[in-house]
């Protein structure tokens, strides 16, 4: 399980939000939702474990992440919402590199079948600069096949797709929880999955 207690939050002078509690268990996800400037962004980057809040804490299975944050991160996939690939690797490369750098070696064929089931079958060689915005998305989000997490922390992970990746996107997601993972989400847009718990901040 992933919690959070009575977490603040502090940019510049600005508090985001103050006394936050959330819980997230197996095969469950939590949407968080609320308007630009409101600190989504900022939360997911402490549940992360990549900023650290002004007060409150932070637990995974129960322990504070910041007792073991290698093991909290070997555990947790986190996709942000300007999340980057390299426009002079191919999209192959691009995973094979990301994997690298979480430790793991990833083969071609493992790699080339992420990039397939996103819609990306014929694309796998090409230098990601020639892709477009949408699919560029989709080279990073390929990372959820490959990786693998329990958690999922995705920031506004529907940007840029189509209503078909969209829908596939869904059901990755619903998959993962089937199989016991959890997600925390944020998208700005209706998410096509059920049995979700909602935090409005």
């Amino acid at each position: 399980m992933l919690s959070a207690h009575q977490l603040t939050c502090v940019r510049g002078e600005r508090t985001l939000f103050t006394g936050l509690d959330l819980a997230v268990g197996a095969g469950e996800w939590l949407h968080v939702r609320g308007g630009n400037g409101c600190g989504k962004t900022s939360l997911l980057r402490l549940l992360a474990g990549l900023a650290s809040p002004a007060a409150g804490e932070i637990r995974w299975c129960e322990q504070p992440v910041r007792e073991d944050l290698q093991a909290y991160h070997q555990a947790m996939l986190f996709l942000g919402h300007q999340g980057a690939v390299k426009e002079e690797l191919t999209a192959l490369e691009n995973l094979q590199l990301a994997a690298e750098l979480d430790g793991a070696t990833l083969d071609d064929d493992e790699a080339i079948a992420a990039l397939h089931r996103f819609g990306l079958k014929g694309r796998e060689h090409l230098p990601v600069r020639f892709l477009s915005a949408g699919q560029k998305r989709r080279v990073l989000l390929a990372r959820l096949v490959t990786r693998k997490a329990k958690l999922w922390i995705l920031d506004e992970p529907f940007t840029a797709l189509d209503t078909r990746a969209v829908d596939m996107l869904g059901g990755l997601v619903g998959e993962h929880l089937a199989a016991g993972g959890m997600a925390v989400v944020t998208s700005h847009q209706a998410i096509p999955l059920g049995n979700g718990k909602a935090i409005e901040l």
